[in-house]
């Protein structure tokens, strides 16, 4: 496996890694122990870079997270997670105050039996007021990192203008890195227009979603997904030209999205051991740059199409 810096944080991660969302029963149920296994394949097999967030199954994530990270040495993992979204009895909830983010690195500390974060994000900015973010949520986060509870301080969101947004509008040097998803893969690279402003700021960039929450996948497209019917279609095609080819696009849109190294980490999320080695697998082999081109000549006009958060 690969290592990448994430910008000039110092911290050295796999260019594939383990995102705990599936810890949370987000996508589906999930047996507890098979869970935790996961976490434990992830690691023993070299990824060594695990995101989490509270709003993840509403605390679930976090507290299922923390039960396999009492099992392991702390200097065999870094551990980013979130605040900003949060969630109680199956309904969201948002709050970006600076006293709410201190509150919730500590409340997550507990969840997670760790003493410090390695990185902390603010969590989908687009559904903060932007302002409350650059003038509250982030300084107190600051103020967490000169402690030491906090090591680093980043931003996520689906949309890559606000996180430009935040970081121009920040002290230099306050964001030092960036979790986009859904636009470094097959059908979506808009994360590399923003490659070099990133970079100019020393920002490093983390990559998520290489399957683009299931457009990617033989599984199909599941019912919750926001993404436009053309859009679904052209993948779903997509989809087939790879099975015709026996290539999974699972495959394809893993190695793909891993193939960056300006991009430090990819995340994946599964709380399947077996689908942790296959992953980590694809992402080992070479990838075939012919049926890329031919995925994406069959995506089309589809190309970069998005959506809205939710």
């Amino acid at each position: 496996m690969n290592y990448n810096e994430i910008g000039k944080t110092g911290m050295r991660v796999s260019n594939l890694s383990f995102g705990a969302s599936s810890l949370g029963g987000v996508f589906h149920d999930i047996r507890e122990a098979e869970g935790i296994k996961a976490v434990y394949t992830a690691v023993e097999h070299g990824m060594n870079f695990i995101d989490v967030s509270p709003y993840y199954g509403h605390y679930k994530a976090e507290t299922v997270l923390g039960k396999a990270l009492k099992e392991i040495p702390r200097d065999k993992y870094y551990l980013s997670t979130k605040v900003g979204r949060y969630g109680k009895d199956g309904v969201n909830t948002w709050d970006y105050s600076g006293k709410r983010a201190t509150e919730s690195v500590y409340e997550s500390l507990e969840r997670l039996h760790i003493e410090y974060i390695d990185l902390i994000n603010v969590h989908d900015v687009e559904f903060s007021d932007m302002n409350q973010v650059v003038n509250e949520t982030l300084p107190a986060l600051a103020e967490l990192k000169k402690k030491g509870v906090v090591r680093h301080v980043g931003i996520t969101d689906l949309q890559l203008e606000n996180l430009k947004w935040i970081i121009d509008h920040s002290e230099s040097g306050t964001v030092e890195s960036v979790l986009n998803f859904c636009h470094y893969c097959l059908n979506d690279e808009k994360l590399a227009d923003y490659l070099d402003y990133f970079e100019s700021k020393n920002i490093g960039i983390i990559n998520a979603s290489p399957l683009s929450m299931g457009l990617l996948s033989l599984r199909g497209v599941p019912a919750w997904h926001p993404a436009p019917q053309a859009l679904v279609e052209a993948c779903r095609k997509a989809v087939q030209h790879c099975q015709s080819k026996n290539y999974p696009i699972e495959k394809l849109a893993i190695q793909y999205s891993v193939s960056n190294p300006r991009i430090a980490t990819t995340l994946f999320s599964s709380a399947n051991p077996d689908n942790v080695l296959k992953n980590i697998a694809y992402a080992e082999e070479p990838i075939d740059w012919n049926l890329v081109k031919e995925v994406q000549e069959i995506i089309g006009e589809q190309m970069r199409v998005s959506w809205a958060n939710s």
